[in-house]
């Protein structure tokens, strides 16, 4: 089996992203299989760009693409992408998409193909702070994870993709007062938690959930 797992370069004024800081730092194996890491530019369209090269060059079994998202205190599942790109800031390169369609003609929203049930029950399990997202907002990484559910079903039905937003980490929030952190050490413990979820659970859980976004 082959994992392949994506963080964002930093952005909006940040100079350190988390989702990539934690990516690079997974090991290139869990449990049996091989995780491809890839740094993926926080840019409108490249990023689904990189994202496509990599997909067809590497064809993973999975697709578990990580992001910042800083008010937010627990590691977040995202539930669904919206065909939607409407920008609050601009990209790394100046862009700022506003309400346009992601793809002119898809469908309005996918939901993640991931075990996202399963991968929150692992990651309270092992004491981190965890809950479904029922919105990946309308910035890069709503745009990049409706990209892999969309490649997924023109191109690969059997690929499972799916979205997880993280905190900041504890550096970031130093002149940020009352902003929530997590540590790196914890993060890359969660992450490593939903990629064995993601290979060892075929079909999702039944549980109560809801979500806290």
């Amino acid at each position: 089996m082959k994992i392949l797992v994506t963080g964002f370069d930093p952005f909006g004024g940040e100079s350190i992203n988390p989702a990539l800081i934690s990516v690079m730092k997974l090991p290139d194996e869990i449990d049996g299989a091989q995780i491809i890491k890839e740094k993926i530019p926080t840019v409108f369209y490249k990023s689904i760009d990189v994202l496509y090269e990599v997909l067809q060059r590497e064809n993973p079994d999975a697709v578990i693409c990580v992001g910042q998202a800083g008010a937010r205190s627990h590691i977040t599942v995202e539930r669904i992408a919206i065909n939607a790109d409407d920008a609050k800031i601009p990209d790394n390169e100046g862009n700022q998409p506003i309400d346009l369609p992601i793809f002119e003609g898809g469908p309005a929203a996918y939901f993640a193909t991931l075990p996202i049930k399963g991968m929150v029950r692992d990651l309270t399990a092992i004491g981190l702070p965890a809950a479904i997202s029922n919105t990946a907002g309308t910035f890069v990484c709503n745009h990049l994870m409706y990209g892999a559910l969309h490649f997924a079903a023109l191109n690969k039905p059997e690929l499972r993709a799916g979205f997880v937003h993280i905190p900041y980490l504890p550096a970031q929030t130093v002149h940020k007062s009352g902003m929530p952190s997590m540590s790196e050490a914890d993060i890359v413990k969660g992450l490593t938690a939903i990629i064995k979820t993601a290979i060892h659970v075929a079909e999702d859980v039944k549980m109560a959930g809801g979500s806290i976004c």
